[in-house]
Order: structure tokens, then sequence, then C-alpha cells
């Protein structure tokens, strides 16, 4: 190892995996691992996890943008990382199970956050960093971004991102990614509806963060049960998912910021919102 490589390892290794910023009442999240690519190691499924739980108490925070450092977005998991366990007593199945609950539980916490949460992806999104991509409720991507779950091509396939990529695209499209790893363009990924907006490179950021904006204009408490009712219906059948959202919006009109938004409506003024 020359003294250029060691230093950057160096600089790795004390560097936070997870930058946390504020910007206003949106929070940001920015993957801090350039050199490996932004890859899903343990201390990094640990800080999101951790900011997840943090933010999902904070009530003075409105929505999330989640960024990454560096070329690419997310390389998915730390293969080095796993595989340096195959060492263990009983080959890594034990670490591997841990990391892959691990992972699957952090990507749950992103879904049943109040606030939601817009990805802006800046470059490769692959494996379980696509996975990352489609768990959030909103993406915007540079032009220059690619999408993929090529763990088939490594012998792996790529169960736990195909979870959250069958929920976001059609069958097909979800089933040709995962059987030939092969690289999306940002373009096609908005086509398939895994992403919501390309954007020239480099204004990503900030395409996300005046979503992000736009959406914390709106009444917390009303956007927390619109997310939770979307993804609560998605799993019920025609008719329990009308039942089940005809009491969503019962109790909802029932809200303090229904009525004042109902009555701003009517009066043709702007809302006061009270998150309640």
């Amino acid at each position: 190892m020359n003294l250029r490589t060691a230093a950057a390892s160096t600089a790795e290794e004390t560097a936070p995996v997870l930058l946390r910023e504020r910007n206003k009442d949106i929070a940001l999240l920015v993957l801090n691992r350039p050199p490996a690519r932004n890859s899903l190691s343990e201390a990094l499924l640990a800080a999101l996890s951790d900011a997840w739980r943090d933010i999902a108490a904070d009530p003075g925070i409105r929505a999330v943008v989640l960024a990454a450092n560096g070329p690419a977005f997310c390389a998915g998991h730390d293969m080095k990382e796993l595989t340096a366990r195959r060492s263990d007593a009983d080959g890594g199945r034990a670490y591997f199970k841990h990391i892959m609950t691990t992972c699957s539980a952090m990507m749950q916490q992103m879904v049943n956050l109040p606030q939601p949460v817009i990805a802006v992806v800046q470059g490769i999104a692959t494996a379980a960093g696509c996975q990352l991509v489609a768990s959030c409720d909103l993406a915007v991507a540079s032009s220059a971004a690619k999408f993929a779950t090529p763990g088939v091509d490594i012998g792996l396939f790529c169960s736990t991102p195909m979870v959250a990529l069958s929920r976001n695209v059609p069958r097909k499209a979800a089933m040709e990614m995962l059987l030939t790893g092969d690289m999306v363009p940002a373009e096609k990924a908005a086509q398939i509806g895994l992403i919501n907006r390309v954007v020239p490179a480099g204004e990503e950021r900030k395409a996300a963060l005046a979503l992000a904006h736009q959406i914390a204009s709106k009444s917390l408490h009303v956007v927390k049960i619109g997310k939770q009712a979307f993804y609560r219906q998605l799993e019920l059948g025609l008719a329990e998912a009308y039942a089940y959202a005809s009491e969503v919006m019962t109790e909802n009109l029932m809200a303090r910021d229904a009525e004042e938004g109902i009555c701003a409506f009517i009066e043709k003024r702007a809302p006061t919102w009270e998150d309640r």
C-alpha cells in the first residue's frame, strides 16, 4: 500500500459514514463512503437506522432528502465486509443473516417513516443501492444515473432488492433487471416508474430539495396519514382497500387541518396548518 492509498484508507476510516444536515424543515442525509462507492457497510446500515429513528421522532422535520457523495449513489452491500466473514466457524451464515435482516429492517423504517423520503441519485445505484432508491417514496435522478440489480452476474441473486423493486415497477421490467443484471439508464428508469424525475447532471440535489420544500408546505399530519395509508392499501384486496381508505378519509375529515384546508379552499385563501 503506497502512502497515498494509506492516507485515503485512513481518511475513510475516520470520516463519518453518514452526514446529517438540516435545511429549514428538511433533513438531508448524505451517504459518505465515496472510496467504497457508498456500499452499505454494517456501520452505514446502523447510521441510517439511527437517522430514521431520530427523524421519525422530530416533528420539526417535514421531509427528507437522501443523497450521496462521490460518483456513485450506492453500490449495494459491502462485499469485502461480507467475504471477510467466510472464515467464521459457520462459514459466515450468522453474519450474513444479521446483515440481511438489519438491511431489511432499515428499508422498512424508511417506508414507515412519517415524513416522505426523496432519493437524489447522481450516479449508479446497484443491488441494495437500487433497493434503497426503490424504498424511498420519491426519487430524482441525474441524467447520468444508472440502476441495476446485477447480483445474478456474481452468483448472488438480488432477492432482497427484488422486494422493493417489484413494488415499484411492472413485473416484467423487474424480472428483466433481476435476470439480466443490465444497467438501466435514468430515462428508462423513469419510464418504468423506478424514479420520478430526470434532471441535467449536477441539478439533481437542487431539484430534490425543491420537491421536498413543496411537500413540506403541506400539513405534516395529513401527509403522515396519506403515506401510511398508501402503503397499507397496496397490500389489500380491492374491496378491503376501499373499506380501509374510507375509514382513513373519515378520520382525516375529522382532523383540524382538514377543516382548515377545506375552509381555506372555499374562502379562496391560503390555509394555516397546525399539523393536527
